[in-house]
Order: C-alpha cells, then structure tokens, then sequence
C-alpha cells in the first residue's frame, strides 16, 4: 500500500484524498522528488491524505492505489497529473488507469485536474514562480529552457508557450530545446540563442526530477556553451506544491478548504 505524505484526521479518513500521479522512472531520484513533493503538498495543507503513484516503471499504480483509498474509508479522490504537458499520458493513459480501476470495483468519486503545464493557452503563475525561483544565479542574458520533449505537436506547443512567457517575466530571451521527440536539442536552441547576440545562456529545467532525458539535454546544451551550474528540476520547488493545492482547489474547493 502506498504511504500517506499527510496526517489524515476525522475530516481526511471520510472524506477526499489527494493522488499525485507522476510518469515514473528507472532512475530512482525521480520517485524521490516525487516523494518529497508529496510531502510539501500535505505540508500546505496538514490533515490533507496526499498519496503517490507512478504511470511507468516505479510502482504503485494509479489503480491500485484508489482501491486502497476506497478500502480505508475515503468517499472521494482528488487525481492530480504530476505532467507539464497534456500529451498520450495525461490525454490517455491516466484517463484509462481510472477506468480500470472502475472497472476492477472502484466506487470512489474520482476528480482529475488539469496537468501542471498550460491549459487554454495560459502558463499558471506558479509555474513561472517555479522556474524563476530555481534559476542559478549567473550573469546570463539568454535562458534556454530544456524539456523532456513529445511527439504531439500541440504539447510542445505549450512549452513554447511557457519559455516565451519565462523570457518575458525575465525580460530576456529564451527558448525551449527538447530531450527527445523534435529537432530542437539543447545545442540548436543555445545556437538560436547565440546568433540572437546571447553570449551568456543560462538552462533552466522544465523537468519534473532528474535522470537520463534531463542529464541528456543537460549535455547539449553545455555542449554548445550553456552555463553552468543548471537549474535544478522543479518537483521540490515549493512553488510546485502551491500550484499542485491549487489545482485541487479548482475541482474540490472543499479539500483544500477542509485541510486549511
């Protein structure tokens, strides 16, 4: 069963729990920040239930763990995407764990937020506040933004759409560069930078937690002369946490009323 990151009291053990669902890992530091993001999230609300779950690779599954709410008394489950962009795994995927779980006995009300990205082509606030907040302290007149990257399109949309507005809260140029799925590695956008007259080119992470794709586009970009260090990924940023209660409070009020 997985571990509660809050003290559910009366109002928790009847009521809603939160479950953050992240895409999961072999490399185990990502479960980690998972983990402690879980942990800051019940620490913005003592008494919430805040549990994890994982996608791919590291366990538990989504599933298993509303069932085990439901055994415990809960009435209802807030599902939060730990995702920055609503691509396959937050269009389909998570949709079809819930659905599994519906169909293996679930008779939890089951509430889904949004993904922790853009949505409707606004970049939440918080988000932003994130990314400043773990931006390294270099003397940089260029940002270049790397992101795990996706086939879709209309998701790598969004984190264009957020590295504009990082640019413009900043008041300086940047640019996303993919891990995987577009041509738009690390060193093509640090390159894009630099023939912009960026001579100082900063990386911030538009991860979640570390690993393979984040130490991957970590290497292009300082390949074609990025600074370091590198602005860690966001899932410990308390920031994240803040907009993780927030998008709770978007679809249950009461949760995150209850909790307060």
């Amino acid at each position: 069963m997985a571990q509660p990151h809050g003290t559910a009291g009366e109002a928790g053990e009847l009521g809603t729990a939160v479950l953050l669902v992240a895409h999961g890992s072999s490399d185990p530091r990502a479960a980690a920040s998972t983990r402690a993001l879980a942990r800051a999230v019940a620490a913005q609300r003592p008494g919430l239930d805040v549990r994890t779950s994982y996608l791919d690779h590291a366990g538990p599954r989504p599933d298993r763990v509303l069932l085990d709410m439901q055994r415990l008394g809960h009435r209802s489950a807030v599902v939060v995407p730990l995702l920055l962009t609503s691509a396959f795994h937050g269009r389909v995927d998570l949709p079809g764990v819930i659905d599994t779980a519906y169909d293996n006995g679930l008779q939890l009300r089951v509430h889904l937020t949004d993904v922790l990205g853009p949505v409707g082509g606004v970049v939440p606030p918080l988000l932003l506040a994130a990314l400043r907040r773990q931006l390294p302290s270099v003397d940089a007149d260029g940002i270049v933004m790397i992101a795990a990257g996706t086939r879709d399109d209309l998701a790598r949309h969004t984190v264009d759409l957020t590295a504009a507005e990082f640019g413009r809260s900043l008041g300086l140029p940047c640019r996303a560069a993919f891990a995987s799925g577009s041509p738009v590695t690390g060193a093509v956008a640090v390159s894009a930078l630099r023939d912009q007259g960026c001579s100082r080119v900063a990386i911030s992470s538009y991860f979640l937690a570390t690993g393979k794709l984040h130490e991957s586009a970590i290497t292009s970009a300082v390949s074609a002369g990025a600074l370091e260090p590198v602005a860690p990924p966001l899932g410990r940023a308390l920031d994240l946490a803040r907009l993780v209660v927030a998008r709770v409070g978007r679809v249950s009020p009461a949760t995150v009323d209850l909790a307060a």
